[in-house]
């Protein structure tokens, strides 16, 4: 069976690229994928006042556990008298509750101010490290009470003599 040159002309230009010139073009497949770039944060309040008083108080109480949890470090670095192993574990409370606080709080305090509502993946997931990182306060709270616990139910008789002694002078 021949074909004429006008089929097989006709026959070429289908299988050539849209301009009619080059080589075949192969369909091109649509991926099926999609990432996330950006979480949605849900604002506490949608009036600009409520914000600006969120703002207010976040960073009232942040600077009043900055200010509270420094100084029981500064008192435990200058206090020689001081460290004892429950100070010890008071100065680690002190310190995983900074990390606690300054994990979070900033971000909330900068969506409040600036009215944004997101917050970037690689943002969100070192924020959730971090604060289940340093939120062990927990096992050292659970230590801390059961040091005490032992110290008072299981010996009370001797509880005075293993506290640490207190000098007043």
């Amino acid at each position: 069976m021949g074909q004429t040159g006008r089929q097989r002309s006709r026959r070429e230009a289908d299988s050539e690229s849209p301009e009619g010139r080059g080589p075949p073009v192969q369909p091109q497949q649509m991926s099926n994928s999609s990432s996330i770039s950006h979480f949605l944060l849900l604002a506490l309040a949608e009036m600009r006042q409520l914000q600006l008083l969120h703002f207010c108080l976040l960073l009232g109480i942040s600077l009043a556990a900055l200010l509270g949890n420094s100084l029981i470090i500064s008192a435990g670095a200058c206090g020689h008298h001081l460290h004892t192993p429950m100070f010890f574990f008071l100065l680690n409370l002190a310190l995983s509750h900074l990390g606690s606080i300054c994990t979070p709080v900033p971000k909330a305090m900068h969506n409040s101010l600036w009215d944004t509502s997101t917050i970037s993946y690689s943002a969100c997931a070192a924020q959730l490290f971090l604060f289940l990182f340093i939120s062990a306060e927990f096992s050292v709270l659970t230590i801390m009470c059961y040091d005490r616990y032992k110290i008072l139910h299981l010996r009370p008789l001797s509880a005075k003599e293993e506290q640490s002694p207190v000098d007043y002078s």
